[in-house]
């Protein structure tokens, strides 16, 4: 018998384009996919990374978001209008149910046909600080 933690709201995919600052770019805006994706070593079939080298890879090949924070932001930073919907924060599952509360590193989740294992917890970067308009929001965060 299989635990159910909680439900899939939203698969997102996005392809990397120049970003806010000149010489970078970002697959941080991702949308909302329809229908089946396919799930490999490298994450989601057509989804990109803008850094290679600090997102992506084995380790960081599917990017976990619980829905449940973004009303804590509101109240923290206010309404803004990229949280209005999933993907915020680059996401490629955006659930509800389940945060990182009852999640540990070496966890497995299978989600569809999928069996994903929790590798690392959000270090976020710079990125977020310009998707949201403030300077301190990676470290936000972070903590």
């Amino acid at each position: 018998m299989t635990d159910i933690l909680g439900t899939v709201g939203a698969v997102l995919s996005g392809r990397a384009v120049p970003y806010t600052r000149p010489g970078t770019c970002s697959a941080i805006a991702k949308q909302i996919v329809d229908g089946p994706v396919a799930v490999g070593p490298a994450g989601l079939a057509g989804d990109e990374q803008g850094d290679p080298r600090a997102h992506g890879g084995p380790d960081k090949a599917v990017h976990h978001y619980a829905r449940e924070h973004y009303a804590l932001w509101r109240a923290e930073i206010g309404e803004l209008p990229v949280l209005e919907r999933p993907g915020a924060f680059g996401e490629n599952l955006s659930t509800s149910g389940f945060t990182e509360a009852g999640i540990c590193i070496g966890d497995r989740l299978r989600i569809g046909t999928v069996q994903l294992e929790v590798s690392q917890s959000r270090q976020p970067c710079w990125k977020l600080n310009d998707r949201f308009g403030r300077a301190d929001m990676a470290r936000l965060v972070q903590q």
